[in-house]
């Protein structure tokens, strides 16, 4: 009797042999079914293993492998293993660092939230390195002292030192940043270097700073001494006596300067990992701090500063020439800035 074949379904092949099968066609069977069981096992494995390097590839790595980093995705942190020359990270060499850069502006409350960051157990932030003019006289002095920094070699108070998670400093827009911005940003962007931009919005406000530490620096108010910050309200109210006189026709342009600058600033490292902050907003909204904490890839803790505010209450009080202030700003796009208490 001829032997036939009935198809149930596509899953499921029965196969109805004769009473008396020739043994050639029992093995031809038996290869055909071993043969379509290697097939499918090779198709299985071969998924498998695209898929382990379609993982590999999301993940980007510097100086030591870690599962943590997205290259693609820049709201991801790089994290680095630094090797620093100078010292041992000891029991620390497996935990991850983030660096980063505070770029900011002269007043812009810079000092205060630095000191913010560094009250974190695990952040150092190395303060103004850049104040120096020998660090930024061409860019390889630049890149040199950035990665003297970055492999934890630079050593100031706030240094944690080997368990440090988070490590930067704060860099002036008017030391070198706009000058060499190309330069640095490629830097930032081959290291994984996050930015955080900080500025004030009430550019008035700052100015008012700028030329009351400007005077300072020469009648040093506080017996002799200059001091850009302070920590007591003595301190801060005998600061705040001296009344800058502003130069009114010069006001709306000096204004309109510092705002092309920060927009250029942005502009220029549009391409890098970065967060824009305002000092306005950190001092009314104090959650602004956990999403800074948050973007450093760092745990949330409560942070504190001893700096105080010296020039408090309204504007009107620290500007000696207020009425030509007044009028010049009066219905003009910084007209805000007459009214605003930070």
């Amino acid at each position: 009797m001829a032997e036939y074949i009935c198809v149930l379904n596509k899953d499921t092949i029965i196969i109805k042999p004769a009473k008396k099968t020739p043994i050639l066609l029992r093995m031809i069977v038996l290869v055909f079914a071993m043969v379509c069981g290697v097939y499918i096992c090779s198709v299985c494995l071969k998924q498998i293993s695209t898929n382990s390097k379609i993982k590999i590839q999301d993940i980007q790595v510097i100086e030591r492998p870690s599962p943590d980093v997205d290259h693609e995705n820049l709201q991801i942190s790089t994290v680095h293993y630094p090797n620093p020359e100078t010292f041992s990270r000891a029991e620390c060499a497996q935990n991850p660092v983030r660096y980063f850069a505070i770029l900011s502006m002269q007043r812009s409350g810079s000092g205060w939230f630095e000191t913010l960051l560094n009250s974190h157990v695990n952040v150092s932030s190395n303060g103004e390195i850049f104040s120096v003019l020998d660090r930024r006289i061409n860019i390889s002095s630049i890149t040199q002292t950035l990665d003297k920094v970055y492999n934890l070699d630079w050593f100031t108070s706030a240094s944690k030192n080997e368990c440090s998670a988070a490590v930067g400093f704060k860099w002036m827009l008017n030391q070198g940043v706009m000058q060499h911005h190309k330069e640095i940003a490629d830097y930032f962007n081959r290291r994984g270097i996050s930015a955080i931009f900080l500025f004030r919005r009430n550019l008035l406000r700052r100015m008012v700073s700028v030329l009351a530490n400007s005077y300072d620096r020469h009648a040093k108010l506080l017996n002799g001494t200059h001091k850009s910050h302070v920590h007591s309200t003595e301190e801060a109210e005998t600061l705040a006596k001296y009344k800058p006189m502003i130069n009114s026709t010069l006001l709306i342009s000096d204004l309109k300067e510092v705002e092309i600058t920060a927009t250029k600033a942005l502009e220029y490292f549009n391409s890098t990992r970065h967060i824009v902050l305002y000092y306005e907003d950190l001092i009314k909204n104090p959650t602004k701090l956990k999403d800074v904490q948050a973007f450093l890839g760092l745990p949330v803790m409560d942070l504190t500063s001893r700096q105080v505010k010296i020039h408090k209450g309204p504007l009107s009080d620290h500007v000696k020439n207020w009425e030509d202030i007044n009028k010049t700003l009066d219905g003009t796009a910084y007209e805000s800035f007459l009214q605003a208490d930070y």
